[in-house]
């Protein structure tokens, strides 16, 4: 009972037994009170002459006083006469009311002095005198509805064929309402069961995106989570299997470095200690790696942002960056036009996007290659490039770049010592501030990263 397609089905029945129920009502009483008004009206279609008889009097008298002459001389119930004022079964058959529905006549006597109900007087034939309303002419006293057998009878027809059309509609509502119960709720069925397969680990699961327009779009988002976690699994199996890779390697060296100290094979000098040293460094970078791209990846990571200079920023970065460059035999230099806005941004945090972005120039840019670093004013932006003449990369890894762990050139291993979490930091802190990073690439022509960065108020 507590299944949605079965409220919906008992919500169906309900307004449908509501509906049936209240027309079937109104219906029964609209036939029976029109039936009853045309035998009344066909009782009168003789009466027109006694109208005229009655309109001549008021006119002569001003008054309906002593107005039992009239219907005297035409004749009353059981009476001879013009064989008008006589209804069907000998039963009450004539009264007469002023102009404001008082009954001032009655055949029986028995209603005199009363007033007639609108109902009443709509029923009547008007007497009409000197252009207005002075009197109505009614077959029927007040309140009697009695029916001859045979009217009766037609009248218990015309109801039962409503009853039996209000059962059929009914039957029929309760049906439909059922069939679109069970189908407005079968998307819903189906998004519980692929939602229990996620549950239990199952991440291709999709569901139809059809149905009305609520429940597609919702099917819509179901998928595209689906999509999401499915994805968002893998980058985290990939991660663990990166970061496992990623520490074994320092780690084996330490242990292998150690357990020959241990036994003697290397003697403990200096250098070997500088390795050991070298590696527990690069370890803690990675840690630090890590935990910086963590909190950038959740909105954590605490920016300390001011106006700054973006020529300032970029000669930093070139400065720190040069000797590096001299030692490989890179040309490094900065295009920088005058009078660019301040930035407003952590300048520790983009230094180290540039120096992020300058390293990895370095590292694909042979003896006799150049890093060029620019920026320029759009918008309300600045656009700061790297651009270098180095090996390129090819289009299938383009867009694998930001990845953690993710190295384009998979025989350079960690000859560079490098973490695999540069770009990925620098995507992150750029996002960080508002920003956006871009990268364009040409294998044997050189690689370009842009990112956008917001001008100060």
């Amino acid at each position: 009972m507590n299944k949605l397609w079965v409220r919906l089905t008992l919500a169906f029945v309900l307004v449908t037994l509501v509906g049936v129920s209240t027309v079937a009502l109104l219906a029964n009483r609209s036939a029976s009170s029109q039936f009853r008004r045309y035998l009344a009206r066909s009782e009168m279609m003789g009466w027109g002459s006694l109208a005229d008889d009655l309109a001549a009097y008021y006119e002569r008298q001003g008054s309906w006083d002593g107005v039992e002459a009239v219907f005297g001389y035409v004749g009353g119930p059981g009476q001879p006469g013009r064989g008008r004022g006589q209804m069907r079964g000998g039963g009450p058959s004539t009264l007469l009311a002023d102009g404001q529905g008082l009954i001032v006549y009655d055949s029986q006597g028995r209603y005199t002095g009363e007033t007639l109900s609108h109902s009443e007087q709509e029923l009547a034939v008007s007497i009409q005198a000197g252009g207005q309303t002075v009197g109505f002419l009614l077959a029927a006293p007040p309140g009697w509805e009695q029916l001859q057998p045979q009217e009766q009878s037609f009248l218990d027809q015309v109801n039962r064929a409503l009853l039996l059309a209000g059962v059929l509609a009914g039957a029929l509502s309760i049906l439909l309402g059922l069939g679109l119960s069970r189908g407005l709720t079968a998307p819903v069925a189906r998004l519980t069961a692929a939602a229990r397969r996620i549950a239990g680990g199952d991440l291709s699961q999709r569901v139809p995106e059809t149905g009305s327009a609520e429940m597609a779009v919702l099917g819509q988002a179901f998928n595209q989570m689906a999509t999401d976690l499915e994805k968002a699994e893998e980058l985290r199996r990939n991660l663990v299997a990166d970061l496992a890779h990623e520490l074994r390697t320092p780690l084996s060296v330490i242990q292998g470095n150690l357990r020959a100290i241990l036994d003697r094979v290397y003697p403990l000098e200096q250098a070997e200690i500088a390795v050991l040293y070298e590696k527990a460094m690069l370890l803690n970078r990675l840690v630090d790696d890590l935990r910086e791209l963590a909190l950038a990846e959740v909105g954590q990571l605490r920016l300390e942002r001011r106006p700054v200079a973006p020529a300032d920023l970029v000669n930093r970065a070139t400065d720190a960056a040069r000797a590096q460059a001299t030692a490989r035999g890179v040309a490094l230099q900065a295009d920088l036009p005058e009078h660019l806005p301040p930035l407003d941004v952590d300048s520790q945090r983009i230094e180290q996007v540039l120096s992020n972005l300058l390293n990895n120039a370095l590292i694909h840019t042979p003896a006799g290659g150049e890093i060029v670093v620019t920026a320029r004013l759009k918008g309300s932006e600045v656009v700061v490039s790297v651009r270098d003449t180095g090996e390129g990369i090819s289009p299938e890894r383009l867009p694998h770049v930001f990845e953690r762990f993710y190295r384009a050139d998979r025989l350079r291993a960690r000859v560079t010592g490098g973490t695999g979490l540069g770009l990925a930091i620098a995507k992150q802190l750029v996002e960080a501030h508002g920003g956006r990073i871009e990268v364009e690439s040409e294998v044997g022509r050189g690689t370009q990263f842009t990112f956008t960065l917001p001008v100060a108020e």
